[in-house]
C-alpha cells in the first residue's frame, strides 16, 4: 500500500479581515519555511536595504551593526540616527573607513551605508541653511520633526528637561494635551494651518539636492500640508514612516492615497514588535491593498528592547512573506524600492 505524498498545491485557509491574530498567525507559522538558520549568520537578507535604523549613543554599535550586515550580505543601511549627530556624515564616514579596512583584512564585501539628519532634534527647528550645509557634507536623507515633535509629545509624552532645563533629567511625562504639546514641542504649520516658512524653504532645499525626505511623526494636517509642498515641488523621495505607529495612525485608504501620489509608505519592524503590536497580517494586507510599487520595509531598530537591524530585517521580510506576499514582492519592497531613495555605487 502507498501513501500518495501531500499535493504542492493544497489550499490554504485565509481568514477574513478581523479574524484573531492567534488564527492567522498559526496559519502563518505553520506553513512559512525558510532556510535553516546558522547563527549568528542570518539568511534571507541578501541584498537587503535598510532605510531607517538607529545607531546613536545607548543603541546599537554603528561598525558592529555594519560588519554584520556585510557578513551576512545585505547592501545598505542608511543610518537616520548616529553617534555624532551635529554631524553624522563624518560619523558614517569613519564608520565606512573602519568598515573597509576590516572587510580588507576578512575578505568580505563592505555594505554601504549613508547619513540622515533630523531637522527636529533640538529646542527649535534647524535652518534651510543648516540643512544644506548637512547635505553638502554627505547627508542624504531628512527626517522631519520626530521625539521632540508636538505631537509624539501630544500622544506619548516626553521627557520634560527638554522644555524645562531644571528639570530631572531621567522624567518621563504622559502625554499633554494638544496646546501644551504645541508650546513644548515641534509644529510645522502657522496660524493659518499653512507650512511656516522655514518648513517650505528646507523643503527648497530638499527640492534642489534631490535627496530623501521623511514627514516622520509628523499629525494628519502638518503631514497633508507636507504632501501638498512635496508634490507642488515634483519630490520623488518623499516617504511616510512607519504608518502603523500611534503617531501616523493612517487608514489603509489613506495608505492608498498617498501612494497612489507616489508618496513611499515605510513600514518597519517596530510596528510588528511587541512594544507596538501590529499584527503582520494587517501590514501585509494594507500592502496588498496599496501595492508594492511605493512601498518600503525597514527596521526602525536600534534600541536594546529591539533585535539588531540586520536580524530585524530578516523576520520582517519573513513575516510578509508568511502572511501573503510573494518572495518577489517581499524583493520589491527591501531591496528594489529601498534602492531608489539612497545614492548607491555603481
Amino acid at each position: 500500500m502507498t501513501t500518495e505524498a501531500p499535493s504542492r498545491d493544497a489550499v490554504r485557509y485565509v481568514a477574513e479581515p478581523g479574524a484573531p491574530r492567534y488564527l492567522t498567525s498559526y496559519i502563518a507559522r505553520r506553513a512559512y519555511k525558510e532556510e535553516v538558520q546558522h547563527p549568528p549568520s542570518v539568511n534571507g537578507v541578501r541584498g537587503v536595504i535598510d532605510v531607517h535604523c538607529h545607531a546613536h549613543d545607548g543603541q546599537q554599535d554603528a561598525l558592529d551593526l555594519a560588519k554584520y550586515a556585510s557578513v551576512n550580505g545585505m547592501r545598505g543601511l542608511l543610518y537616520k540616527s548616529i553617534v555624532g549627530r551635529a554631524r553624522p556624515a563624518e560619523s558614517v564616514r569613519a564608520v565606512l573607513e573602519q568598515l573597509q579596512r576590516w572587510a580588507d583584512d576578512n575578505g568580505v564585501e563592505p555594505i554601504q551605508a549613508w547619513a540622515g539628519y533630523n531637522v527636529g532634534s533640538g529646542d527649535a527647528l534647524v535652518s534651510a541653511d543648516e540643512v544644506r550645509k548637512q547635505i553638502e557634507d554627505g547627508v542624504v536623507a531628512i527626517w522631519m520633526p520626530t521625539a521632540r515633535s508636538a505631537n509624539t509629545i501630544h500622544k506619548i509624552g516626553g521627557p520634560p528637561i527638554w522644555w524645562d532645563k531644571s528639570a530631572n533629567p531621567r522624567s518621563h511625562t504622559g502625554p499633554l494635551p494638544w496646546d501644551e504639546a504645541r508650546k513644548c514641542g515641534h509644529y510645522l504649520l502657522d496660524e493659518h494651518g499653512n507650512l511656516k516658512e522655514q518648513v517650505r524653504e528646507i523643503f527648497r532645499v530638499v527640492a534642489d539636492t534631490g535627496v530623501m525626505v521623511s514627514f516622520a511623526h509628523a499629525s494628519h494636517p502638518e503631514l497633508y500640508a507636507m504632501l501638498d509642498e512635496a508634490l507642488r515641488l515634483g519630490l520623488s523621495r518623499a516617504l511616510v514612516d512607519h504608518p502603523f505607529s500611534p503617531f501616523v495612525d493612517l487608514s489603509v485608504d489613506e495608505m492608498r492615497d498617498l501612494a497612489s501620489q507616489r508618496i513611499y509608505l515605510n513600514f518597519t519592524f517596530d510596528e510588528i514588535s511587541p512594544l507596538l503590536g501590529v499584527d503582520p497580517y494587517q501590514m501585509q494586507a494594507a500592502i496588498r491593498a496599496t501595492g508594492v510599487d511605493y512601498v518600503t520595509l525597514s527596521s526602525d531598530c536600534g534600541e536594546p528592547l529591539f533585535p539588531n537591524s540586520v536580524e530585524a530585517m530578516r523576520l520582517i521580510r519573513g513575516y510578509m512573506r508568511a502572511f501573503g506576499l510573494s518572495d518577489e514582492e517581499v524583493d520589491q519592497i527591501s531591496i528594489h524600492n529601498p534602492a531608489k531613495l539612497v545614492p548607491l555605487d555603481s
